[in-house]
């Protein structure tokens, strides 16, 4: 049954914003001087057809400061802008320009922009706002990607699905913050969990919507969009895309190029410790082996033999690395509950007893033997199984008893509690981390097997608790009754000892035993074991990567529960009737939207098969590959509404005023031709926004001055044809950055944790954004709520904006250090520090003037506070000045 729906196929849209993009030739213009690249030819097209001219050219100190705040968020140093505004070389504004952009403040300035629409924030919202206290990292993704010019259309497919992209690549993890950013409530009774589950889908749906398309995409969910050719059939296609994809948190190593030089370094150590060992097995080791076997041979029968082979497979994905003693070594995720399963074939009959061992190694935590945070793991349940190597039923071996080389823990932490059915005890080692740990179960009955048997081991651990044996080992005795400890020995040393033993003039060695009875016996030698002890300690202090947990929004991985009950989520996504989880109307099938230009298409040209084994679907692998597939799918859309942002934020509105709605109730672009342009130079570009970034601010179009008013009526007051500059007020974090720098305050270390400590000197980005508890001074100056996508922020004149300036004890704490940065000289005369003050906060000198006003202000001020008996008159009068400077509109305003 299809859902509540158009009955006719869904038809290509005429709307500008779904066609393909037109090849536009920059337009013949009259005034050719003026313009400086194909932005201006547009431009200056507009204003000529209208009867317009464009505004003079700006001056250079206010080029330099508008070029600062807009890239960087931050006034320049008044050095750096004197050196501009000295700077007779035609090309000194470009290489400002490409200096500004290379700045690693840009990343943190522009990376803002981007977290407003991707509704990013540390805490999941609705009454319980429950921290999310490693979505930081997704913070820092954006910042790192803009820093490094990331391709565009890979900055979208990471946010997509980075886990699919490119599963070993950390920031490509980091990015699927994206998707599990919106708000999710973490207390869900069971009758609630399908209806939050289609909530959490259409979050990441429309966000993805509104911030990569300009659509409105999920106001089809209970209807065919009213007024954009989406139908609510599209709708529910796209959102299956996102079935099974859930919020969970991996260790991730963060600075994986430290780790590998730091591994690398370490290894050019240890080729000098195996070269000595190499060398005492080629010239010592053989003489002293023929010795020992002229000799008798003589060593005690061993206890324990490794099985002939042996695999284990982790349930949850873990992935062992096999060790020369035997063992087996977990590396990459830890999922929270794991089920192991050991495969091995014994050729030895009669085995009486299995041991397993968990052994310690400096890659887990603690030094392990468990992979959880403290080192420790949780057994609750081992079963065994056999059957012939030749062939045969397979049979559950019954367990007769159980030791353990740790007896203390009794009751519910015993090795016994490993043979009960109860999967909330099981054997831990707590508090004896770091060290080797072994349990021995002896059989009732030796596994019958006339050539040997095959051995299927579970161990099953506590689940939701991380508590996984790290490097397990395996070993089978034929004794009654094994000792605990006692190295195993490979399964064939057994049958070489013994033809050592027997002492032939001629022993019949197999085909390469009597080496490997060497490779066996060199570890008891004592000249060998030195050499490897040196090596093993070496090994010990080996560097290791440095894991940090990251919130990723993924498939495969365990979900992040909180206090929700009911499935993570749910193996189909339906159509739903009007919205609603009680009126399914059969499963959807993943698709996309059919009123762009390859809407016809196959849509196989763009699904992709992970490899077998993989923990994800790649249904948003493909939903990334057609959002930036320009000629089939949604890329030429994609590149509009990415140039068209960029646009936005540097002349405070887009060319498309609406930027998070590119359909029929959104604003056409006033200069379509333009929009086409920059869409098709920034795939031609590679999809390099800087770029873009260098073509806007290089332009005589952004060089333009703010023409004053002329009498009578202004022919474009709206500046539609964008023919002069048009001041705008700085967001709130740019206001509290610019003031941090201003006063000599600002903390410029970069990236990490956030912090809700309102006298953190950090820029305003690094604050945690709790959406129960949104910074007051941001709010103050407009910053938005991050519950849904924002393109835009309000901009408004309310008291508190200037009641914040006037009484902040922080502004008055920022002045005063501005106040002891402009007057280094006390002695020096009052027009020097307040000449300074306008350096620091204008980059510029005041004008007579102003010079006297202040002059005169601070001199009475001065007078006040000698007066009322202050130690330092002229300090304090100095940060009331430094204050009032701080308060000028021209100090919030980028002109």
């Amino acid at each position: 049954m299809a859902p509540a729906a158009s009955p006719d196929p869904p038809r290509k849209s005429d709307g500008w914003s779904f066609q393909p993009l037109h090849p536009s030739i920059p337009p013949t213009v009259r005034t050719r001087h003026w313009a400086r690249n194909p932005i201006d030819a547009y431009i200056l097209s507009g204003l000529e057809s209208a009867g317009l001219e464009p505004s003079p050219e700006a001056n250079r100190r206010t080029l330099v400061r508008r070029a600062s705040l807009d890239l960087l968020g931050l006034p320049p140093d008044p050095e750096s802008a004197e050196e501009f505004v000295q700077n007779p070389s035609p090309d000194a504004w470009p290489r400002l320009v490409t200096r500004l952009l290379d700045n690693p403040r840009f990343g943190e300035r522009w990376a803002r922009h981007w977290l407003d629409i991707a509704r990013f924030a540390e805490s999941s919202g609705f009454e319980h706002d429950t921290d999310r206290p490693s979505a930081y990292h997704y913070r820092d993704f954006v910042i790192r990607a803009f820093n490094e010019d990331l391709p565009f259309d890979q900055f979208v497919r990471w946010q997509l699905a980075g886990d699919e992209f490119e599963p070993e690549t950390p920031l490509a993890l980091m990015a699927t913050g994206f998707l599990g950013a919106g708000v999710f409530p973490t207390q869900i009774t069971a009758n609630e969990v399908e209806r939050t589950r289609y909530d959490a889908l259409d979050d990441m749906l429309s966000t993805a919507g509104s911030a990569f398309l300009g659509l409105t995409i999920g106001c089809a969910r209970c209807h065919d969009h009213k007024y954009d050719p989406i139908p609510t059939r599209d709708y529910y296609r796209m959102l299956s895309i996102f079935t099974s994809t859930v919020r969970s948190e991996v260790e991730l190593d963060l600075n994986p190029e430290e780790t590998r030089r730091t591994q690398a370094e370490h290894e050019r150590g240890r080729r000098g410790l195996l070269d000595a060992q190499l060398g005492y097995e080629q010239q010592v080791l053989p003489g002293r082996f023929e010795h020992w076997l002229a000799t008798g041979a003589q060593e005690p029968a061993p206890a324990w033999a490794l099985p002939g082979t042996f695999e284990i497979q982790s349930k949850a994905g873990a992935k062992f690395r096999s060790l020369e003693d035997g063992s087996h070594l977990a590396e990459g995720r830890n999922a929270d509950s794991d089920v192991y399963t050991l495969h091995a074939e014994v050729p030895t009959p009669g085995i009486r007893a299995l041991r397993l061992e968990a052994l310690s190694d400096v890659s887990l935590p603690r030094g392990g033997p468990g992979r959880a945070d403290n080192g420790n793991f949780g057994l609750s349940r081992i079963r065994i199984f056999s059957s012939p190597i030749s062939g045969g039923p397979t049979n559950e071996l019954r367990i007769a008893s159980a030791r353990a080389t740790f007896e203390q823990n009794t009751g519910p932490l015993s090795i016994a509690s490993a043979l009960d059915d109860d999967p909330k005890t099981g054997w831990a080692v707590d508090p004896r981390f770091g060290t080797n740990h072994a349990a021995v179960f002896e059989f009732s009955a030796p596994p019958e097997g006339p050539g040997g048997v095959r051995l299927t081991i579970h161990l099953e651990f506590e689940v939701n608790t991380r508590h996984h044996i790290g490097r397990p080992r395996m070993a089978v005795s034929t004794s009654p009754h094994p000792p605990l400890d006692g190295e195993p020995v490979p399964p064939q040393i057994p049958t070489l000892l013994a033809i050592a033993q027997a002492q032939s003039e001629s022993p019949q060695w197999p085909a390469g035993g009597k080496d490997q009875l060497r490779e066996w016996w060199k570890r008891r030698d004592p000249g060998w074991s030195a050499l490897q002890s040196r090596l093993n300690e070496y090994d010990r202090n080996a560097p290791q990567p440095k894991r940090t947990r990251v919130l990723v929004c993924a498939e495969g991985y365990p979900a992040l529960r909180m206090n929700t009950q009911g499935a993570d989520f749910f193996p189909e996504t339906y159509f739903l009737q009007r919205g609603s989880t009680d009126l399914k109307s059969g499963v959807a099938a993943p698709g996309y939207l059919h009123a762009l230009p390859g809407g016809s298409v196959d849509e196989s040209r763009w699904n992709w098969q992970p490899p077998r084994g993989a923990r994800f679907s790649g249904r948003r692998r493909a939903l990334a590959t057609w959002m930036t597939d320009v000629d089939r799918g949604a890329g030429a859309l994609l590149a509009r509404v990415i140039v068209n942002r960029l646009w936005q934020h540097h002349f405070g509105r887009g060319l498309v005023a609406t930027p998070n709605d590119f359909g029929a109730q959104g604003a056409r672009p006033s200069h379509p031709e333009l929009l086409d342009w920059l869409a098709g130079e920034l795939i031609r570009s590679g999809w390099r926004l800087k770029h873009i970034h260098a073509l806007i601010l290089t332009s005589a179009t952004y060089r333009q001055s703010v023409r004053p008013p002329q009498e009578g009526i202004d022919p474009d007051p709206g500046n539609a044809y964008w023919g002069r500059w048009v001041p705008r007020r700085l967001e709130g974090e740019v206001i509290r950055d610019s003031l941090l720098h201003i006063s000599g305050c600002l903390d410029s270390s970069m990236q990490g944790p956030g912090t809700r400590d309102l006298s953190s000197r950090r820029r305003s980005i690094y604050f945690t954004v709790k959406r129960s508890e949104l910074i007051p001074v941001l709010q103050a100056f407009d910053a938005p709520e991050p519950l849904v996508s924002q393109g835009t922020r309000p901009v408004t004149t309310v008291a508190p904006q200037a009641l914040f300036l006037m009484n902040s004890p922080q502004i008055r704490d920022w002045a005063a250090h501005l106040a002891r940065r402009i007057d280094p000289d006390p002695t020096a005369p009052l027009v020097t520090p307040i000449t300074r003050a306008y350096g620091f906060a204008l980059n510029r000198a005041p004008v007579e003037s102003e010079q006297d006003d202040a002059i005169a202000y601070v001199g009475s001020q001065e007078d006040r506070h000698r007066a009322a008996g202050h130690s330092d008159p002229r300090g304090a009068a100095l940060t009331d000045f430094a204050q009032v400077v701080l308060c000028l509109n021209e100090c919030i305003y980028v002109e």
